[in-house]
């Protein structure tokens, strides 16, 4: 919904966290959840470490608004389901986000958000709004629990799998 997105983003940063540059991570250098390729994909120049360590929320916002919220479009999903999508596209790319929430309400998984999937998000909704937040985060672990870094970072997935899980489900009212 388009009135989710302020407090889903905040709940988005208080997942990623703030500066971080850990050996085995394929994103590199992080702030506040923003990898430095992206950052210098989303400000077209090369950046430093010490920009990185600089980006504040007010820089990074924009971004997360338009190449993961805006990418996922969660305006139009359904409450709690919005916030999950986009969590998801944050730490897996939107393409993926869409491909697990198509699998989570049985639509053709082609990565796409078109109309036929998005009227099968909102019946399954609409039908059992906690069965369909419950099989997104179980796609979510299964798909992590598949990665080959997994051992390195699977306790740290799985524990956000929880935090998201259960925030939607206030969210969503259940």
């Amino acid at each position: 919904m388009i009135g989710n997105w302020e407090q889903s983003f905040e709940y988005v940063l208080e997942s990623e966290g703030g500066f971080a540059k850990l050996d085995g991570d394929s994103g590199g250098t992080t702030n506040l959840g923003v990898t430095q390729k992206v950052w210098e994909s989303w400000v077209g120049h090369p950046v430093t470490e010490d920009d990185m360590k600089a980006l504040t929320i007010d820089d990074v916002k924009p971004l997360y608004k338009m190449e993961f919220w805006h990418a996922v479009q969660a305006d139009v999903l359904p409450v709690a389901i919005d916030y999950m999508c986009f969590d998801c596209a944050v730490n897996d790319g939107p393409n993926r986000a869409v491909i697990l929430l198509q699998q989570s309400v049985g639509a053709v998984v082609d990565g796409r958000l078109g109309p036929q999937t998005l009227a099968s998000i909102n019946n399954y909704y609409a039908a059992n709004k906690i069965s369909l937040i419950e099989r997104y985060s179980d796609a979510k672990e299964a798909y992590y629990k598949s990665l080959k870094t997994f051992p390195l970072f699977g306790k740290g997935w799985l524990n956000r799998i929880d935090i998201v899980e259960n925030r939607a489900k206030v969210m969503a009212n259940v």
